[in-house]
């Protein structure tokens, strides 16, 4: 006999799911998910919330590197100490904060009333599904065979890390994101291939763990997603780091037949070689459409995305998808609207929810990159703003003349905004700068609110703040600049 019949079946337990489930048992309806890796998905297992972690050890090692800034030393002589890396410490401390956000996930399904069934599911259509054991990235089998019903089942299965012709990943000399987040032992040299969020990230937690970095990029750019201002100034930071990089190049051959890894990389001037230990392929992600009866039950997916109206109703009655297997922006603050948005309707068609909810605002997305400096951005760009027919106006204030950043010693990067010049909108804000990711949802928040930008400067900001930058970029835009 089934399980169930639920109101609300989740299949993964990301970002997505959990949240999904926990808005889901708050409106009344009866929630089960499943789950056939770890609760918390990729995200705090090996994505978000671990990688943030090591970008913590990287940021610590750049800083003692540095005390002599602070009027600091070890030893009493002012020389810069000689900081010694303990690679797997650094590992497992990242799998230890991991842990940690594993066993809280945890605690909100249970105290949330949500079943959990460890497993593997598979759709069977008419509102069943088959869960049966599998086994988790810890090598643990998990869960037993059986089948649950439910009304209404939402797929949340994420994303995995793309995969291209020229660079077949062995996981050993040709890696992805996951071993390089939980590979104990450091490669001497490490070429990178695709830099946005995560290539960049991962190049500056291996830099300062003492690893030769190279990043390539095919567009013209870093993190070619951000404004063109962004990606000069992180371009700048990185080389003077001592990252090397390479903008407008391809790797179209990687030979691991020696001892390492021989590169061939395609630019303007021509193809070279470059000898290196390891190559980390972030290229991309690409959702997780197979191997669950998506096609078996009729489910519509194209390019590993699964195709979803404002609601997140897939072409089949009583099922929804959500989250990264539904397409970019592949981010897991997304995802859990998108989670929060399906049960709150789904409890509206049901009749117990009075008011259906809104619909995701994809153009008020804010994006995060959590290298160092740090990149945050919501909104247009300015080249995509004026490609849009908006008349604009832009203001720039670089943290260099921020009194906070001078007293932090880190005055790299600056706060830009773009403005509609007729109306006032907040079309954009980019900033790039020590911790820009705490600073952005003053601007998500102003853009839901349609605040313009005169709004903002006259909003008092609080003295010695990096957050002023922001006050101050908005002032700049009119030529108001009290401190540039």
């Amino acid at each position: 006999m089934a399980n169930g019949p639920y109101d609300v079946l989740i299949i993964g337990s990301g970002p997505g799911g959990y949240e999904a489930a926990i808005r889901a048992h708050q409106l009344g309806l009866k929630t089960a998910i499943i789950e056939k890796n770890k609760l918390g998905g990729v995200c705090l297992n090996i994505g978000c919330i671990p990688t943030k972690a090591l970008l913590k050890s990287a940021e610590v090692a750049s800083q003692m590197r540095h005390l002599g800034d602070y009027g600091l030393s070890f030893g009493g002589d002012g020389a810069a100490p000689e900081v010694e890396v303990d690679f797997p410490a650094v590992v497992e401390r990242s799998r230890g904060v991991a842990n940690k956000m594993n066993k809280g996930v945890q605690f909100l399904m249970k105290k949330n009333k949500v079943d959990v069934y460890m497993g593997a599911a598979t759709l069977l259509g008419g509102g069943r599904v088959r869960v049966e054991p599998s086994e988790t990235m810890d090598g643990e089998t998990v869960g037993e065979e059986t089948e649950i019903e439910a009304k209404h089942i939402i797929v949340a299965t994420g994303a995995r890390a793309r995969e291209i012709p020229t660079l077949p990943v062995d996981g050993t000399k040709i890696i992805d994101y996951r071993q390089a987040m939980l590979q104990t032992e450091r490669p001497e040299s490490l070429l990178i291939v695709g830099a946005g969020a995560i290539g960049v990230e991962f190049a500056y937690v291996y830099h300062h763990m003492g690893t030769d970095v190279t990043v390539v990029e095919l567009q013209d750019r870093l993190v070619p997603v951000e404004d063109a201002d962004v990606s000069k100034e992180l371009e700048r930071a990185y080389k003077k780091m001592g990252v090397s990089v390479m903008t407008g190049a391809e790797v179209t051959n990687v030979d691991t037949s020696g001892d390492g890894c021989a590169v061939t990389v395609k630019t303007a001037k021509g193809e070279e070689t470059l000898q290196v230990a390891q190559v980390l392929s972030a290229v991309g992600v690409v959702g997780n459409v197979e191997g669950f009866g998506l096609d078996d039950i009729g489910v519509e997916h194209e390019r590993g995305a699964i195709t979803v109206d404002s609601m997140y109703h897939t072409n089949v009655d009583g099922v929804y998808a959500i989250g990264d297997v539904v397409g970019g922006p592949w981010l897991a603050h997304v995802a859990s609207h998108e989670g929060i948005v399906c049960v709150e309707n789904i409890a509206h068609e049901m009749g117990k929810a009075e008011h259906a909810p809104h619909a995701v605002d994809y153009l008020n997305v804010p994006g995060c990159t959590y290298c160092l400096p740090q990149i945050a951005s919501v909104g247009y760009t300015e080249a995509k703003a004026k490609e849009a027919g908006f008349d604009v106006i832009t203001g720039k204030f670089p943290f260099t003349a921020s009194g906070k950043a001078a007293a932090i010693g880190d005055q790299t990067g600056f706060v830009k905004v773009v403005v509609d010049k007729k109306y006032g909108e907040v079309l954009g804000t980019h900033i790039i700068g020590h911790d820009a990711t705490e600073m952005i949802a003053e601007i998500v928040t102003a853009r839901a609110l349609e605040t313009t930008a005169h709004e903002i400067m006259d909003a008092m900001h609080p003295h010695p703040t990096l957050s002023e930058a922001v006050m101050e970029a908005f002032r700049d835009a009119y030529g108001q600049a009290i401190n540039a």
